[in-house]
């Protein structure tokens, strides 16, 4: 045994939680009970590897602790005490148990916020408390989403499979956006006291490497999967050492990963094979062509905007059409970007990158007065600290 770290003790518990959670359901038949012994399990590792040293056979360990509390659990219940008194010792689960565990998580039924919870809970093996500070919300709450999507799964006799073929799309189309949400909210914090939380963007990594491996077929999980590759390529270099946000044009582009940027691509290219496009195929197309560029200046600017083409007329959006006129800036110009930006202030006024990209363009115009506006309107309309900071300096610059 070795004596670990706190990352490796994170890393090894993470790894082994939607496994080991994964055979107790498909061991006892009961999602809620099966989750609360993945957590006993958890917390005794917790409480005994960082002294004793993490064991050769973690998932072993931990599936033996597990069902030896739920012998105990069950012997107090006599109806249910024939349920685990043979079954024989640790085996590996199923190919596809972690696979059902997922899509019982995101089940559309869910609510969300809690397929978000329930997720991180029951998959990534992360605590009540654990989540509560990722999203920065009270620990009561993240409580009740998860005591109350357990018993939605349970009262509403919510099958522990993976969806037919005929449910599929619909069904992996909420399992990646609940994976998409995750990363957004850790590369970009929508709470008020830190910037990112990595924690959370490896967390979104490591579910998306999953459903890759367990659907190695399916082009838009590999497209989701290569474009938080292609994010987190740069992610040393998305802020200074002072927590300010460094912008794409200043980062410094020999310090990317890379060997990720390349993974990416090979993905993003295996999916278009596929010829079944997809908004996060384009996405991660879009990223890779900032990736690429050896340079700021060799930004491939009008590919970049012929794919936001495409993702509006797969996934049309207000906030993709936002983006789209941001790269239309570097093509046709600030004043025809900022024409097409005007036209979404009924849908996006409420949202602060509307109006900073309105003060980027308008700077550009020589139209100080109007851009310091438009970025105290976003400043007002964000709490990420980050972003206030970058908002502050630009206001003051004006």
């Amino acid at each position: 045994m070795s004596e670990p770290s706190h990352g490796e003790l994170a890393r090894v518990v993470r790894d082994h939680a939607g496994q080991l959670a994964a055979s107790l359901v498909h061991l006892v038949g009961d999602f809620s009970a099966a989750e609360d012994l993945v957590q006993d399990a958890i917390e005794i590792a917790l409480g005994r590897w960082p002294v004793e040293g993490i064991p050769a056979r973690p998932d072993a360990w931990l599936y033996t602790v597990a069902r030896r509390r739920g012998l105990d659990t069950l012997r107090s219940q006599r109806r249910h005490r024939e349920k685990l008194a043979l079954v024989p010792g640790p085996a590996g689960p199923e190919p596809d148990d972690r696979l059902r565990l997922i899509f019982t998580c995101c089940h559309p039924a869910l609510p969300r916020t809690a397929q978000v919870a329930l997720t991180l809970r029951v998959v990534c093996g992360l605590t009540t408390a654990q989540i509560a500070k990722a999203f920065l919300i009270p620990e009561s709450t993240v409580g009740q989403r998860i005591t109350r999507a357990k018993r939605k799964i349970s009262d509403a006799g919510i099958p522990y499979r993976i969806p037919s073929a005929g449910e599929l799309g619909a069904r992996l189309s909420e399992v990646l956006a609940v994976v998409y949400l995750l990363f957004n909210e850790g590369y970009l914090s929508s709470g008020g006291q830190r910037a990112q939380s990595r924690d959370l963007t490896e967390d979104a990594e490591f579910l998306a490497t999953l459903l890759h491996h367990l659907m190695p077929t399916e082009p838009e999980v590999a497209g989701l999967l290569a474009l938080i590759r292609l994010h987190r390529a740069r992610a040393a270099t998305r802020f200074d050492h002072d927590n300010e946000i460094v912008q794409l044009p200043h980062q410094d582009r020999a310090r990317w990963d890379n060997e990720a940027i390349a993974d990416a691509g090979r993905l993003i290219a295996r999916a278009a094979a596929a010829r079944r496009p997809g908004p996060y195929q384009l996405q991660a197309a879009i990223v890779a062509c900032h990736a690429e560029a050896a340079r700021w200046e060799d930004t491939d600017w009008t590919q970049i905007t012929l794919l936001y083409d495409m993702l509006l007329r797969l996934a049309p959006s207000p906030v993709t059409r936002l983006q789209r006129a941001i790269a239309l800036r570097y093509v046709a110009g600030p004043a025809a970007a900022l024409s097409d930006v005007d036209v979404l202030g009924g849908e996006l006024d409420g949202y602060h990158l509307f109006h900073a990209t309105r003060a980027e363009l308008l700077r550009d115009l020589d139209r100080g007065d109007e851009a310091r506006t438009a970025d105290e309107r976003a400043l007002a309309l964000t709490t990420n600290p980050a972003e206030r900071s970058l908002l502050r300096q630009r206001i003051n610059w004006t």
